[in-house]
């Protein structure tokens, strides 16, 4: 299969490139980045205007299969990612039964490789049933797919057992991800502990939550040196703890996602459930510094936390309903939106926030639009006008803050080894 996409501003932080210029894609890999390019028989795509990039990488997604496919399955969240843009995405361990071993792990990779129209990469979890006590069968997860470890939504409270982790994460070269919370802390808590959560009767989660969590756990990196990664970064401690580490040579990497540094527990609806996400929307102070964090080169990547609940789920009462926000669709435009035409980063920053900086933690080999690299392409307007409507969404959960918000750019197309797989 072949694909030349045709006059776009390529933009490739890999290679460092930045100018006008063809991406010929041949046999699903790319076979060339330069003017006037072309092949027989190949499928021609305009991007005049556009910017082309490697194909963006989301590195925190809830694809729900198995066992909740009522909220979300891998076909539809695949195509929830295609049409935000991303041709990668990693999936968290927290299904039914938990991605603990291989034969989960192994049931994901051909899922996906039936199903799913972008490429997926299973996260395995850290203890058996994300329970916090006893390792997860590590080695034979990772011979089965898995490339990185984490119990997303249920963080090692343990000490032990995440020193312990931390050792087989690094003799396997995968990295360990945290969901830096203190559940001592944070226990019954509905949103972030502040004047907002006293004025509307909610049980507040406090920033030391994060901050006791993160702290622990980059003393326990320094200990043992594995690759470690804070999820979802929400505070001013946190990010100042992740900068110091980073500065000692630890390492130490974080993710932002576009909720954190979009929005602040001050823009909520009173109880309305689709502002309800963990880590909670912070103050505008720490919301402030999620991106500084992003801006100063703090945050290695941008990740969704794609978590998809339907209704039924979703919209009970604040104090019951689930946790989570969908995010695949909205996510470039957020980007573009509140870092890039707000001019705290470049668009060539935005681009290494979906790609190499990932790929950096991650290590998927893609992120590149270098000769012989997967034919991964991401397409996209700086300046295209549209509104997102959460009912036309491809993921089968509709819990997003952003119904109905208009957006100044946005993905346009998504190539995955070398087939367009999505075009607005």
């Amino acid at each position: 299969m072949s694909i030349v996409i045709k006059n776009g501003r390529v933009i490739d932080p890999s290679s460092k490139t930045d100018r006008v210029a063809d991406v010929l894609i041949v046999d699903g890999r790319i076979a060339g980045v330069a003017p006037n390019l072309s092949s027989p028989k190949a499928e021609v795509f305009d991007a005049t205007g556009m910017v082309v990039a490697p194909g963006f990488i989301d590195m925190h997604v809830h694809l729900r299969e198995p066992g909740f496919e009522h909220a979300e399955t891998i076909d539809s969240g695949s195509r929830a990612a295609a049409a935000g843009g991303f041709t990668s995405v990693c999936c968290m361990p927290n299904t039914k039964p938990v991605n603990d071993s291989a034969t989960v792990t192994s049931y994901i990779v051909e899922r996906a490789r039936g199903q799913a129209v972008v490429n997926v990469f299973p996260i395995g979890a850290i203890t058996r049933g994300s329970a916090g006590e006893e390792l997860a069968a590590i080695g034979a997860m990772k011979d089965a797919g898995a490339v990185a470890i984490s119990d997303d939504g249920l963080p090692v409270a343990n000490a032990r057992v995440m020193r312990r982790a931390m050792e087989f994460a690094r003799s396997y070269d995968l990295p360990i991800i945290q969901h830096c919370e203190d559940p001592a802390l944070s226990a019954g808590g509905d949103m972030h502990e502040g004047a907002q959560s006293v004025r509307w009767g909610l049980r507040g989660i406090p920033a030391a939550s994060e901050d006791v969590m993160v702290a622990r756990d980059l003393v326990l990196a320094q200990v043992t040196g594995a690759r470690y990664h804070v999820a979802h970064i929400s505070t001013i401690n946190a990010m100042a703890m992740v900068e110091y580490a980073r500065r000692q040579g630890l390492a130490v990497t974080c993710e932002a996602t576009p909720h954190h540094f979009t929005l602040s527990d001050a823009d909520m609806a009173a109880y309305d459930s689709n502002y309800k996400m963990k880590p909670p929307l912070r103050s505008p102070c720490h919301r402030s510094a999620v991106a500084e964090g992003i801006a100063a080169g703090t945050v290695s990547a941008i990740a969704t936390d794609h978590a998809p609940h339907p209704g039924s789920e979703k919209m009970q009462e604040f104090e019951r309903c689930p946790f989570g926000i969908i995010g695949l669709e909205t996510a470039v435009a957020l980007a573009l939106g509140e870092l890039v035409h707000t001019g705290r980063i470049t668009l060539n920053r935005m681009v290494e926030l979906f790609t190499t900086g990932p790929e950096s933690v991650m290590r998927l080999g893609r992120g590149t639009l270098a000769p012989g690299a997967p034919g991964d392409v991401t397409v996209f307007s700086t300046d295209l006008p549209w509104t997102y409507d959460v009912n036309q969404s491809h993921s089968r959960s509709r819990n997003s803050p952003f119904h109905g918000r208009t957006f100044r750019g946005g993905p346009v197309a998504t190539v995955v080894n070398g087939a367009l797989v999505w075009k607005r």
